[in-house]
């Protein structure tokens, strides 16, 4: 009788099961595969992250401090940041910095909208041949046109010391851009703009009204590469704005303030640290979005 209950369906599992060779044989493999896979997390992550809590440390520290092998700071000097602000010009190359990657991401993606719209969406003669321009515009290195452009600039307008050659030509749109939203677009069914053109849209009301609210992460992962673009970027600057430091941006005033503390490698880090905090808290709060888009954009081709 007691044999038959142990057997019984529904019977509670004995102490004894589950305590095979090789169910602990599997248990020992999902174990080492747990921390295989975070053990490999987590040393890429140090990898990618200890270049900058060193930058970051080494920023805080005294200036006879930063020049030893200390890897701590003895006492946190967060007056190094205050006088990279007191450094002069440093504003201003904030507020240029601002100015070209804010404005010219405005202007790019307004201007490279209805472009990427028309080369997924209208069927038109020629539409091929224009998309493989767009593509070879994106493979021609900016080094091959800069004399040219140069010559334009400060021959025709004379705008030579300013950042407006770098500004005026992203608002006739730039190839990168145009590429990935016509990527994006492609994604978005011709149904809905269907029946945006049934109930009497026209093609720039359907653009606005159905387009654009559907298109939120595709546009917000191209402005956050032209902005990331026009931030970092520092061959422009140092062919436009070179002569005039009123113009400078942080990228290219960053060179010449290294340049002039060259032996305060905690300034030198500070300064470091504030232009780069923008992107990293830029990139931070817009991550979901711009992962997003940047999934969505190769989805067809």
């Amino acid at each position: 009788m007691t044999q038959q209950l142990l057997d019984a369906p529904g019977r509670p599992v004995r102490p004894t099961e589950g305590r095979t060779p090789a169910a602990r044989t599997a248990r020992r493999k999902a174990a080492l595969h747990w921390i295989a896979v975070h053990a490999l997390g987590v040393a890429t992550a140090l990898f990618f992250v200890l270049p900058f809590v060193f930058l970051f440390l080494t920023s805080v520290m005294s200036d006879q401090q930063a020049l030893t092998r200390d890897l701590t700071p003895n006492s946190w000097e967060w007056g190094n940041y205050a006088k990279v602000f007191d450094t002069p010009g440093f504003l201003t190359w904030w507020k240029n910095t601002l100015l070209y990657a804010g404005l010219g991401t405005l202007l790019s993606v307004l201007s490279s909208i209805p472009v990427a719209y028309a080369l997924a969406k209208f069927r038109f003669r020629g539409r091929q041949l224009s998309l493989m321009l767009v593509i070879s515009m994106m493979m021609l290195p900016p080094q091959v046109i800069i004399i040219p452009m140069y010559l334009f600039w400060a021959k025709q307008f004379d705008l030579s010391g300013t950042l407006w050659p770098l500004i005026i030509p992203m608002a006739f749109g730039d190839a990168f851009t145009i590429f990935l939203l016509r990527q994006f677009l492609l994604t978005i069914p011709d149904e809905y703009l269907d029946a945006a053109r049934v109930d009497g849209c026209g093609e720039f009301r359907t653009l606005l009204r159905v387009v654009l609210p559907m298109a939120k992460p595709g546009i917000a992962a191209v402005a956050l590469f032209q902005f990331f673009y026009a931030w970092n970027d520092y061959f422009g600057p140092q062919i436009y704005a070179s002569e005039n430091p009123a113009a400078w941006t942080l990228s290219y005033g960053l060179e010449s303030f290294k340049g002039a503390h060259h032996t305060d490698w905690n300034l030198t880090m500070a300064a470091t640290v504030l232009v780069m905090a923008p992107v990293i808290l830029v990139f931070f709060f817009a991550q979901k979005a711009f992962v997003e888009g940047v999934t969505l954009t190769g989805v067809k081709g």
